[in-house]
């Protein structure tokens, strides 16, 4: 639960910037990438390590994050988004067990929950990429509009027809094209 996986995160943030050294590797061109709950633990770790302001990240890659609890009690679902793979049911239970209360809580801390950050100022530049049928997708999309508004240089690729965690399906051509699109950002990022 809540606050270990994002403490872990930033621990091995640390260490990273740390070792730097030693690992040949420039702290300047740190980033962090994750997908799903690992996209929302990205972004959250992005919020962090911007308000603690120790380690510097070059850039955050959010593959179909999951990055706001109030999904789960939105009045007004989307009605086709969430029908495949990552269901209301399961992302009610995942943001339960991650947060140890009912999600859509009073006092949920935006470093469990990203989207809840009142401020997005200051935080490094971001690719963000969804499926048109993934249940993330207005959360997906209302955050990439508020990291725009707060000046931070956006990527967003909303993908036709995909579903969450539609990657893993190699050989559909949507697949690929996100691939494509995932791996030329990250070579942009590092350059």
């Amino acid at each position: 639960p809540f606050p270990g996986p994002l403490e872990d995160c930033y621990a091995a943030l640390a260490w990273l910037h740390r070792e730097a050294a030693g690992l040949k590797i420039d702290p300047a061109r740190i980033g962090v990438m994750g997908e799903s709950a690992g996209g929302g633990l990205a972004a959250a770790l992005a919020l962090l390590a911007r308000d603690r302001g120790e380690h510097a990240l070059a850039f955050q890659h959010l593959i179909y994050p999951m990055i706001d609890d109030r999904t789960c009690v939105s009045p007004d679902p989307h009605p086709y988004a969430g029908e495949f793979v990552w269901t209301p049911q399961a992302n009610h239970f995942g943001w339960s067990c991650l947060l140890g209360q009912p999600p859509g809580s009073d006092g949920v801390s935006p470093y469990a929950a990203a989207a809840r950050a009142t401020d997005l100022s200051g935080l490094p530049p971001t690719f963000i990429a969804t499926g048109s049928l993934d249940l993330f997708l207005e959360e997906d999309l209302a955050y990439a509009q508020r990291l725009l508004r707060a000046g931070v240089p956006v990527e967003l690729h909303v993908y036709p027809g995909a579903f969450h965690g539609f990657q893993w399906m190699a050989l559909a051509e949507v697949s690929q094209t996100a691939g494509r699109d995932s791996r030329a950002a990250l070579a942009r990022a590092m350059r």
